[in-house]
């Protein structure tokens, strides 16, 4: 049995699948449904929604079971998207689901903002167990990602409202992952430098 001082984190590469998985399979259903399923062609964003509600919570349970907890972003995302898919297949408008990728990152943005304005260090409850940096080194990090996270907001929403359904997709899935992984790589001079197990770890 785990002691409560034992953390059970998921490997590299499962987090990856698990958090890539659902936007693939969403992809997926809304450039396949109509031929793998019997559904109009203008149908195949409610069928990829409706799919991707059900394949984002079986990856929380998934890692859930895994994990014996659920990561704090994923849960809210995963929320969103089954409040947000839901109204979209309720009331048959695909603006829902558009918005959800806004209002996921403005609430994270705004949480961040608030964290840093007010001096919590959220980033450091969330990622203590991947980075040891000093409190100043967390509250650059978290204005940093404060930032990022509002300007995918604003990315979304010229996206969606001026690119076709098929395109904004497409963006969501396999363009904003890549900018989301280049983002955290640009920030590791920051984390370096910051590394409280360092000896050059004093914030410059």
């Amino acid at each position: 049995m785990m002691t409560h001082t034992e953390k059970r984190e998921l490997p590299p590469l499962l987090k990856l699948a698990l958090e890539m998985g659902p936007l693939v399979i969403f992809f997926l259903m809304n450039a396949y449904g109509d031929k793998w399923f019997a559904v109009d062609q203008t149908q195949r964003l409610f069928l990829a929604t409706g799919v991707f509600i059900v394949a984002v919570l079986a990856s929380l349970a998934i890692t859930y079971s895994l994990i014996g907890k659920l990561p704090i972003m994923p849960l809210v995302s995963a929320v969103v998207v089954t409040v947000f898919g839901g109204l979209t297949l309720i009331l048959h408008d695909e603006i829902f689901i558009k918005l959800k990728p806004t209002v996921v990152n403005v609430l994270f943005g705004s949480i961040l903002l608030w964290a840093a304005v007010t001096g919590r260090n959220l980033l450091k409850i969330v990622l203590d167990s991947v980075f040891d940096l000093t409190d100043e080194g967390w509250r650059l990090l978290t204005w940093r990602w404060a930032a990022f996270f509002f300007v995918l907001a604003i990315v979304n929403e010229v996206v969606w409202r001026t690119q076709s359904t098929d395109f904004w997709v497409a963006f969501k899935v396999w363009g904003i992952m890549p900018l989301t992984m280049a983002f955290a790589l640009a920030q590791m001079p920051l984390i370096l430098r910051h590394d409280a197990n360092a000896g050059s770890g004093e914030a410059r």
